[in-house]
């Protein structure tokens, strides 16, 4: 999956398997070095013009094999040279395990008259911010001062520990006033970009705010380890098992992060004899103990959710022990009645990293089956369009038109639908989708039997048949904020019916939906508005359902109103309780502008609909990897109450 790019980090995410680089070596704060020095010193002569000289040298290098705490990879070298060539038989090479005499001529000092910070061809840094910060660095070299090679040595470090220098070599060069003491640094490369592999669940927006403020500058490898130790940090917060495995720096100044997310990758439950500890057959069948259980097979591992699906299993008082394994889970489906659901996808078809996504959801009366086979980028296209094409079985109740029964029947919408969506970025934070879509669509009785009138002589569908058919022109723009549920969000939608044949549907529907979310103290306002219109000749399963879960609670399913117009405007406050447990208050109003009548049939006024409605109440949230669990009571405006249980944030 590709993140989108904005104007200042260029952030890509994949899923696809890419196998880590080999070990980089440790922090210099955690390496364990091996110095070989050179160090040798000039007598001083009698005659005056004889000058002494200082000639060392030295070289640092870092080795290390224990696991590094932050994949950055540090260098540094360090040598003392004049330049004037001594003889060899002059030097005198000092091992690590230094003698006395060694010792002694490392701690002998010499007076170093200026020191300047230069690249590694000597010449002047073009940052001179850059000059600043290692200069800043430096403890113990300072003009007219008297250092020893151990005094130099540190200096170096400090500089490397900066950050912002991947090699630092001091020069000692003798000059009519002194020894001039030159440190010749190679800074890191300029941040140009970001490359992110295997960030899966990690959002774009966290990724690209923690880099954000290095764009342009040079790489400093301090901050790059605390942008590295947030992502971490992300993920340990959530108790997810996921972390930041490597860093590369690219030609180009193009930083790659190689992120490790573990997924639940089998699903299975073992029982174990209470005395052996082997594996035997339980008493309890694997479906009543799997129903339980929330984490999802494909999703990253979180403790927090294995630690509450543990809690859950035990609160059955069925069994003594229940132990998760990272490769035995699975859940439940979402629909009506929590029947099941069953799901397979391929994430990297032929190679292209396209996605083939097949499912099925099962519920009392709903059903759906999807398949959707998406091309994330169409080869040859240079603005990132994506392919989707889709088909889809579904069965969902008519409750939210025609009410909870019709006589003695309960009324069922079959809907077949199938189509392809072409979608891709228009700007930062905006997506635009057209597509076409076709659909064939009825209702049924409880025995699954076409009707195509309720109990009040009223029409079900449009075209007078069992099944109205309908090819249909979609377009949509999109625009989201961090991609969080509070952040700002707005959503266009329009809908045209083509009537390429004469019994083919023609109407033209436009639905709009707007969401802005407001930070106040600890608690967070969150604000919601959604509207639409159609026009032409449309079916009465089709009009906008107004009151329930997620419209105007306090009311039930499609209790409000259904018309050719609606809006629904909703504000909550929710505010931290304990743990994953949020609470909330809520206020929701919905109108259908008393078009209800010109919906065919008028199924809302046969029902008595009120057209408008409000509803407010309290609730409790808790965090799930289906999203929020809602459990929530409201009143409504005719002095009604009603408990509402949802999944996931309200549209």
């Amino acid at each position: 999956m590709r993140m989108p790019r904005n104007d200042d980090v260029r952030v890509i995410s994949s899923s696809i398997r890419i196998p880590p680089p080999p070990k980089p070596l440790c922090p210099l704060e955690t390496a364990r070095s091996h110095i070989a020095q050179l160090v040798r010193s000039f007598n001083s002569h009698s005659n005056e013009l004889t000058r002494s000289v200082l000639l060392c040298c030295a070289t640092l290098s870092l080795t290390g094999q224990r696991r590094p705490s932050s994949p950055i990879l540090c260098s540094a070298s360090l040598s003392l040279a004049d330049s004037t060539q001594p003889q060899e038989s002059q030097l005198k090479g000092i091992s690590s395990s230094s003698s006395p005499a060694s010792v002694r001529q490392s701690e002998e000092r010499v007076l170093i008259s200026e020191v300047l910070v230069r690249n590694k061809d000597g010449e002047e840094l073009q940052r001179k911010n850059l000059e600043a910060e290692a200069l800043q660095a430096l403890k113990a070299c300072r003009a007219n001062s008297a250092l020893t090679v151990r005094e130099v040595q540190e200096d170096v470090h400090r500089i490397i520990n900066s950050g912002y220098f991947c090699s630092c070599m001091p020069v000692a060069v003798d000059t009519r006033d002194g020894i001039r003491l030159v440190f010749q640094v190679e800074p890191n490369q300029e941040f140009k970009g970001l490359v992110c592999d295997g960030a899966n669940v990690l959002p774009a927006k966290f990724l690209e705010d923690s880099f954000r403020d290095g764009y342009g500058k040079v790489i400093n490898l301090r901050r790059l380890d605390e942008a590295i130790s947030s992502i971490n940090g992300w993920y340990m917060e959530r108790g997810l098992f996921a972390m930041v495995s490597a860093v590369e720096i690219l030609s180009g100044g193009i930083l790659r992060l190689q992120v490790s997310e573990a997924e639940v990758n089998n699903i299975s439950i073992r029982c174990l004899d209470r005395k052996t500890g082997e594996p035997t057959i339980g008493k309890t069948k694997p479906e009543t103990i799997l129903r339980q259980i929330t984490t999802k097979k494909g999703q990253v591992y979180s403790m927090l959710q294995g630690k509450r699906d543990v809690e859950t299993v035990l609160t059955m008082g069925i069994m003594e022990d229940f132990l998760p394994r990272l490769d035995a889970w699975i859940t439940a489906g979402t629909l009506n009645g929590l029947i099941g659901s069953f799901a397979y996808s391929h994430r990297n078809v032929f190679g292209r990293n396209q996605k083939l996504n097949i499912s099925l959801e099962r519920g009392q009366i709903d059903s759906i089956f999807r398949i959707n086979y998406t091309d994330p980028w169409i080869q040859g296209d240079d603005k990132r369009t994506s392919r989707t094409i889709m088909i889809q079985n579904s069965r969902t109740p008519g409750t939210m038109v025609h009410g909870d029964r019709d006589g003695n029947i309960i009324l069922t919408i079959g809907r077949i639908t199938g189509g392809i969506e072409f979608s891709r970025p228009i700007r930062p934070k905006w997506s635009g989708t057209a597509g076409l879509l076709f659909q064939h669509a009825g209702v049924r009785d409880d025995k699954g039997v076409p009707i195509i009138k309720d109990q009040y002589s009223s029409p079900l569908t449009a075209s007078g048949n069992n099944y109205d058919d309908t090819l249909l022109a979609k377009v949509e723009t999109v625009y989201t904020g961090s991609g969080d549920h509070g952040s700002s969000m707005f959503a266009l939608n329009m809908e045209q019916g083509l009537p390429v044949l004469p019994e083919w549907l023609s109407f033209t529907r436009v639905n709009a939906r707007a969401r802005k979310g407001i930070e106040i103290g600890p608690a967070r306002l969150n604000l919601s508005v959604s509207g639409g219109h159609v026009m032409g000749n449309f079916p009465p399963y089709e009009a906008f359902a107004i009151g329930g879960t997620n419209s105007v609670r306090g009311y039930d399913e499609g209790a409000v109103g259904s018309g050719r117009s609606y809006v629904i405007g909703s504000g909550e406050i929710s505010f931290p309780m304990f743990g994953p447990v949020e609470g909330v208050l809520f206020s929701d109003y919905g109108t259908d502008f008393g078009t209800g009548p010109s919906v065919p049939g008028d199924p809302a006024g046969a029902r008595f609909k009120p057209g408008s409605g409000c509803g407010c109440g309290f609730g409790i949230r808790v965090d799930s990897p289906l999203g929020p669990l809602r459990l929530e009571y409201a009143f409504n405006d005719k002095k009604d109450k009603r408990f509402h249980f949802g999944v996931g944030y309200r549209n």
